[in-house]
C-alpha cells in the first residue's frame, strides 16, 4: 500500500472503485488506448497499493481497449556510459561479459515507479523487446504496440510511441508532469533538427543466446520538456482534460495533438 497518509485521516482511502470513478471523469473510456505515466505515492493511500491502480486502470479501459506503460531498464549499458555513479574502467570488460541479457518476463524496471513494475509481470502484459526503452502493453491492440521495437532510433518510427500515435491514443498522468513525458521523445525525432548520434550497448538474447550488441540513437533530451508541454496546455486548453484520481492531480490528453504540436515547438526553440 502506499506509505501517503492522507491530512484528514478520517477521509476515505483510495480504492479500485474510487479510482476507476475518478478515471471515468477524467474522460477514460472501455475500449480507449492510452500511456501511462504513474506516481503510486502522488495518489495518497492507496488500498492495495500498485496493484490496485493497474486493476482500475483495466477495470475502465477494458479488454477491447489498450494499456501501456514505460518499463525502461537502464541499467543494462555500456559501462562507458555509466554515471551515476561511474564505474572503474578496469570493470569495464567484466559488465560486457557478465551482464546479465534483457529478459521482458525477468528484467524489472528502473525508475519508472512501483505501478509500472507491478504492471510489467500482470497476466496478459507484452513487453517490446527494447533492452534499455521497453514498454509494456495489456489488451486489444497489445501485440501491435510492442512488437518490433528497433534497437536503433529507438523512441523514433519504430517504437511503441510511434504506435500510440497510430492508434490515436491518450497520454495520461496520474501524479506526474511533462517532465517525464515520453512521447515527447517521439516529436525530437520527427522534427527538423540536426542531432549528433550516439552508441549505445547493451545484453540480450539472440536465437537464445546472451549477446551484447550495439546500436545507434540520437542525441535526445528531455531538459525542455516541462517547458513544452507548458506551451501546449496553454495553447491547447480545450486538448486537456484535468482532474485528479485519489488526492493526486491528473491529467488526460490525446497524444498525436501533443507530438504535432512539440514538433513545431522544439523546431522553433531548440539551436538547429
Amino acid at each position: 500500500m502506499s506509505d501517503t497518509l492522507p491530512e484528514d485521516r478520517s477521509s476515505d482511502p483510495v480504492t479500485v472503485d474510487s479510482m476507476a470513478s475518478d478515471l471515468r471523469a477524467l474522460g477514460l473510456e472501455a475500449g480507449g488506448t492510452v500511456l501511462v505515466h504513474g506516481s503510486l505515492s502522488a495518489l495518497g493511500w492507496v488500498c492495495g497499493g500498485a496493484p490496485a491502480v493497474v486493476d482500475a486502470l483495466q477495470r475502465v479501459v477494458g479488454a477491447d481497449g489498450t494499456l501501456v506503460m514505460p518499463t525502461h531498464s537502464p541499467g543494462n549499458r555500456d559501462p562507458s556510459n555509466m554515471g551515476n555513479p561511474p564505474v572503474p574502467e578496469s570493470w569495464y570488460e567484466t559488465i560486457r561479459e557478465q551482464t546479465p541479457p534483457y529478459r521482458p518476463a525477468v528484467t524489472p524496471t528502473q525508475g519508472m515507479g512501483a505501478i509500472a513494475e507491478c504492471f510489467r509481470s500482470c497476466p496478459g502484459v507484452r513487453r517490446s523487446d527494447h533492452p534499455q526503452v521497453s514498454f509494456a502493453a495489456w489488451g486489444a491492440d497489445a501485440r501491435f504496440v510492442t512488437e518490433g521495437h528497433s534497437l536503433d532510433y529507438s523512441l523514433g518510427e519504430e517504437s511503441p510511441l510511434a504506435r500510440l500515435y497510430d492508434l490515436g491514443g491518450d497520454v495520461l498522468f496520474l501524479g506526474t508532469t511533462h517532465a517525464t513525458n515520453t512521447s515527447l521523445h517521439l516529436a525530437e525525432y520527427r522534427a527538423d533538427l540536426d542531432f549528433a548520434t550516439e552508441a549505445h550497448a547493451g545484453a540480450v538474447l539472440v536465437d537464445g543466446e546472451r549477446e551484447w550488441v550495439r546500436w545507434e540513437d540520437i542525441d535526445y533530451t528531455d531538459d525542455d520538456f516541462p517547458r513544452c508541454g507548458e506551451a501546449f496546455e496553454s495553447e491547447h486548453p480545450d486538448a486537456v482534460e484535468t482532474g485528479t484520481v485519489g488526492v493526486g492531480d491528473a491529467k488526460r490528453f490525446p497524444q498525436r495533438r501533443l507530438v504535432d504540436f512539440a514538433v513545431g515547438w522544439f523546431e522553433r526553440n531548440r539551436e538547429r
